[in-house]
């Protein structure tokens, strides 16, 4: 036959056997209950001569009669007792209530008294019925739970024989039904203690060999001997109270000594092993063992044994205890929420002890009242009676919570407070917003309330991290643990697959997995074998949140070992750990969302700085506006250009910043759709200046294209307007200089033939003729004029010409005089008078001839314009040695440089002849900043004094050429190119260049 047929077949007879029990069992109860047995509480014993009153409890009928411990009981209804069976046959036919005479003998003389019987009180065995009914569930939950479980069908038969022997009681009727419960009490009395022993002798081992097996078959043999005894015993011997006696104390004999003997191979079992799950089952076994066979021996076998009283009370409390064995044996067989053990012992006692308060509360209350209403309320009756009986139910529950409380700082006081602070810990969970300190809080918090040796955390990625790193929605990472040896962290993958168990999808979708032995996982994959090996923890939990769009997801796993003293943990534990899931997970997310949000903000801070680095960089005013058209963003160029800071003009409205002209004319073109270009718009400043600018205004769109406003592009082509306005002069001026040096090549040409007609009549007119004579002088003077208008065009030629760069030793006062011989028509057409003071003799410099005499006549013209504009008539022209330096000063007595004017007279274009008068010529603004450029191409400089009224004198300084070879302290001729034209209180005047 095979194994499944044997498991069927046994199947089927444990549940028959559970039903002909449970049958049988209602059966006796309901005869017991329809049949009372008369008794007169008196303990008999048989002596010589009859029966002796043994024990007579207080106020048993006998003892209310008169009867005393000691007397003699010679005949009962005149009918000789010298057993206990007449008796019995005499009480049951006086039956309950009914009088039975009783003749006596106290001290040696006899005497009649009636007892009026009672029934037998037959309490206890309706509590060895309950006990009965809890082995009964216990097993079936037990069997159904763990049909394959190791000792799970000897378990279930020892409950089965609970049952009989704690239900099954003889009702005294002694027909077939009678006896088959007595018999069946018998058996169950004999094998019950060796089923005990026998499963505390072979529980956990996997392989039992042929000597344990042996000695398990003669754990039985007293029992056999015991029922074979009892059988003896009614078909042999005289059935007396004594025989009756002695035989069930070998039955509570038998009993203790196989609960204690299991006890102690439970306990020395318990301290031998070093399997974690092994010990945690029997550590559990031998508590309840021992909370069962101690008070049971203690308190009713050893005086039972040794014929002492027992009190009714201690007897209950014995029988009461043996309720632990099978709930201990239930957990430590199914295995699971081995803990709770404890936590049902101390709800037993905070039930207990609240039952008790409210009882104490409830009499006194209701006593308190009663005599309330007696006394000063006599119209509330009854009324007042219910009012306090409600009073004390409703003030029950925080009793017992109250008690609840100590109980649980009495019984784990260290783990209480840990509690307490994982549950404050879990109401601030939200304020840590960093998702790796709040992990490492978590297990430190975790560790430390639970005492456990290993927790770990694995966190599912975030949304962003999950787009931005492609990590898989369904892995996980290990974000924090404790406990675990760098060794074995080194070890652990970075992240576990998306198949891992983990996931809570094959395995269990709710509540948590619990792995008795994290080394053997046969149902597991072989990753997620390797996997639990390596992390070795017990209990994982995941954290789910719920989302509306979708269902819930677990964002984080919870993983848990053993306890520091290699327990595991209570269902409490569990309970209080799923509460926390929940919260877990949602502060995991709350700081995953706020880092996201912290990286999202860095990043839009950085493009936000970037932006306003590119707006603020732009060499192009910028200006936004709202659809209010009041400013909103304000650039640097804008600051600059406009001179408002950025504080003044924002939240301001366009007309209050902006002229009505450009007003008018913005919202003209605002009203209008698309991008608008305004070209040379003069744009009035706060200062009075005036500004050429091109706008550009364009809707300000968000990613919708819905406008939210306005942005102005603000470009300022002032200096452009003015150097396309130079660069046209200068095409002019260039044209005129191309014009003149043509005009001065064509006259050069009669200029030559009149010289030489004039020389051709001065040879002729050498004679001494009077007409000669008188010709000679004219003839001297053509010649004359016409050398001087051959130089003045030869001048012209060469100031026109394009000359090159090339650098010779020259004089300066030679490029002085011939600078002033060829402006002095024009010096004295203005009526000026040029005074001159050139050193002699002067040292050569190195320099080009043509661009410093450009130099001079740029400034010989200048001060000629000055003076006019002014009124001024002397020209200052000199030269001078000073150091190694040779200084060439023009100074004027014109009205002299503005000091606004000053620091921009070298600015190329820059010129204030816009409207020359009579006599000056219109300004191109190129003179001094050519004039500025030559200079330091000679490296020399050129400085500038100035005042308002006085005049103004530049000066120009050339190093003075020295032989070769020649250097001076430095090691080389070294000049600095710098003006010096920033110079106190310089007045107002006009640049002419």
């Amino acid at each position: 036959m095979d194994r499944a047929a044997q498991n069927r077949i046994l199947a089927i007879v444990l549940a028959v056997a559970t039903l002909v029990i449970c049958v049988l069992g209602a059966l006796n109860y309901v005869r017991e209950s329809g049949y009372d047995v008369p008794t007169d509480g008196v303990w008999w014993m048989e002596v010589d001569g009859g029966l002796r009153a043994d024990r007579v409890p207080a106020d048993s009928p006998a003892q209310r009669e008169g009867v005393r411990t000691g007397d003699l009981l010679v005949a009962a209804n005149s009918r000789p007792t010298p057993t206990v069976a007449p008796l019995m046959r005499e009480m049951a036919r006086s039956g309950v209530y009914g009088s039975i005479s009783y003749t006596l003998q106290r001290g040696g003389q006899q005497f009649g008294l009636k007892v009026i019987l009672e029934p037998t009180d037959r309490t206890r065995n309706q509590g060895l019925r309950l006990i009965a009914l809890v082995y009964l569930a216990i097993g079936l939950y037990v069997l159904f739970r763990r049909w394959t479980a190791p000792k799970a069908t000897h378990f279930y038969v020892f409950c089965l024989v609970s049952g009989v022997f704690y239900a099954f009681k003889s009702v005294g009727q002694f027909d077939g039904l009678d006896w088959t419960f007595f018999w069946g009490n018998a058996v169950a009395a004999a094998l019950q203690p060796a089923l005990f022993l026998h499963f505390a002798i072979t529980f956990g081992q996997a392989r039992i060999s042929a000597l344990r097996r042996l000695g398990a078959v003669l754990l039985y043999i007293p029992g056999i001997a015991l029922i074979a005894l009892k059988v003896w015993a009614m078909q042999e011997l005289v059935a007396t109270q004594r025989l009756q006696h002695r035989l069930d104390q070998i039955d509570v004999g038998y009993q203790a000594l196989y609960y204690v003997i299991a006890a102690i191979v439970f306990w020395q079992r318990y301290r031998a092993t070093n399997a974690a799950l092994e010990r945690q089952q029997l550590k559990w076994l031998s508590r309840g063992t021992l909370l069962s066979v101690v008070p049971f021996t203690t308190v009713y076998a050893i005086p039972f044994l040794l014929s002492w009283p027992i009190f009714p009370a201690a007897a209950k409390l014995a029988t009461f205890a043996l309720i632990f064995l099978p709930l201990t044996f239930a957990w430590a067989i199914v295995r699971y929420r081995l803990m709770d053990t404890d936590l049902i012992f101390k709800r037993g006692v905070t039930y207990t002890l609240a039952t008790a308060a409210l009882v104490g509360v409830y009499f006194a209350i209701v006593g308190i009242s009663a005599e309330v209403v007696h006394a000063r309320l006599p119209n509330l009756r009854i009324w007042g009676l219910l009012a306090a009986i409600i009073a004390t139910a409703l003030i029950f529950e925080p009793i017992k919570a109250a008690i609840q409380a100590r109980v649980d700082r009495v019984f784990d006081q260290k783990r209480f407070d840990y509690r307490e602070t994982l549950i404050e810990f879990s109401r601030g969970l939200s304020s840590q917003t960093d998702p790796e300190t709040l992990a490492r809080t978590i297990v430190d918090r975790l560790s430390q309330a639970l005492l456990v040796e290993r927790v770990a955390l694995f966190i599912a990625p975030a949304a962003s991290q999950q787009a931005g790193a492609g990590a898989p929605v369904d892995t996980f990472r290990l974000a924090a643990s404790h406990g675990f040896s760098p060794d074995a962290l080194a070890a652990l993958p970075h992240q576990t697959s998306a198949a891992s168990f983990l996931q809570f999808g094959s395995l269990n979708t709710q509540g948590h997995l619990f792995f008795e032995n994290a080394a053997q996982l046969p149902h597991l994959s072989e990753d997620d074998q390797r996997l639990s090996r390596q992390l070795d923890l017990n209990y994982y939990l995941p954290c789910r949140i719920g989302e509306a769009d979708r269902p819930a997801r677990t964002i984080a796993v919870i993983g848990l070992g053993r306890t520091r003293e290699g327990d595991f943990l209570s269902s409490e534990d569990m309970e209080l750990l799923e509460s926390l899931a929940g919260y877990i997970g949602i502060a995991i997310q709350n700081a995953q969302l706020f880092a996201s949000l912290e990286v999202q903000r860095a990043e839009f801070e950085r493009l936000k700085e970037f932006n306003e680095n590119i707006v603020e960089s732009i060499k192009v005013g910028i200006f936004a506006l709202d659809l209010d058209d009041r400013v909103e963003s304000w650039n640097a160029e804008m600051e600059v250009m406009y001179a408002m800071s950025r504080a003044e003009a924002l939240g301001r409205h366009i007309s209050e910043i902006f002229p009505a002209e450009f007003v008018a004319e913005f919202e003209h073109l605002h009203r209008q759709t698309g991008t608008h270009h305004l070209s040379k718009v003069k744009l009035p400043l706060r200062t009075g200046e005036v500004r050429t600018a091109n706008l550009a205004i364009a809707p300000l769109l968000t990613r919708d294209f819905v406008s939210v406003g306005s942005i102005v592009l603000v470009e300022d082509i002032t200096e452009r307007t003015q150097l396309e306005s130079q660069l046209t002069q200068a095409e002019k001026l260039s044209s005129i200089g191309l014009l003149a040096a043509g005009v001065a090549h064509e006259v050069n040409t009669p200029l030559a033939v009149i010289s030489s007609y004039a020389q051709m009549l001065q040879k002729q007119a050498r004679g001494d003729d009077p007409t000669a004579q008188r010709l000679r002088p004219v003839l001297e003077k053509i010649t004359q004029q016409t050398f001087r208008a051959s130089e003045i065009v030869n001048g012209l030629l060469n100031f026109s010409r394009a000359t090159g760069s090339e650098m010779i030793a020259l004089d300066l006062n030679a490029v002085a005089r011939e600078t002033l011989t060829l402006l002095d028509h024009q010096l004295r057409t203005a009526r000026l008078q040029v005074h001159t003071a050139l050193a002699e003799p002067l040292p050569r410099i190195r320099g080009s001839h043509g661009k410093l005499q450009q130099v001079v006549l740029n400034l010989v013209l200048n001060a000629k314009d000055a003076m006019i504009e002014n009124g001024g008539t002397d020209l200052f022209v000199s030269t001078e040695t000073a150091g190694d330096d040779i200084v060439l000063t023009v100074r004027d007595t014109g009205g002299g440089i503005a000091p606004e004017h000053l620091h921009r007279i070298y600015d190329p274009f820059f010129t204030t002849k816009n409207t020359p008068k009579p006599g000056q010529h219109k300004g191109t603004g190129l003179g001094l900043a050519v004039s500025y450029g030559i200079v330091q191409e000679h490296g020399g400089r050129i400085q500038v004094e100035s005042e308002v009224g006085q005049g103004t004198a530049f000066r120009l300084v050339l190093p003075i050429l020295r032989p070769a070879g020649s250097r001076d302290d430095s090691g080389d001729v070294q000049r600095t190119s710098m003006q010096t034209f920033e110079t106190d209180d310089v007045s107002a005047g006009a640049v002419h260049a």
